[in-house]
């Protein structure tokens, strides 16, 4: 085989590999992908990559309020 050739098999081999890992992506359960999220996230806990972000907190506690306000609006009606 020459250079050109093993580059096409070679290519074309992963392309076969990523077709084959989109598949399973797409047909994963919600548990499994749940799972595999908390597993990212736990070896960045671990391994101190998380760092606190203020401003976004400071959007969670906006839209906390903003619900708040909903609820209590639809609560009087």
């Amino acid at each position: 085989m020459t250079l050109s050739e093993d580059l096409r098999a070679y290519q074309e081999r992963w392309a076969i590999v990523e077709t084959i890992q989109n598949e399973e992506r797409r047909s994963a359960s919600l548990e499994l992908r749940w799972k595999q999220l908390n597993a990212a996230y736990g070896m960045a806990k671990g391994l101190g990559l998380l760092q606190s972000d203020e401003s976004e907190i400071l959007v969670f506690e906006r839209w906390a309020r903003l619900k708040e306000k909903v609820t209590n609006q639809r609560l009087k009606a």
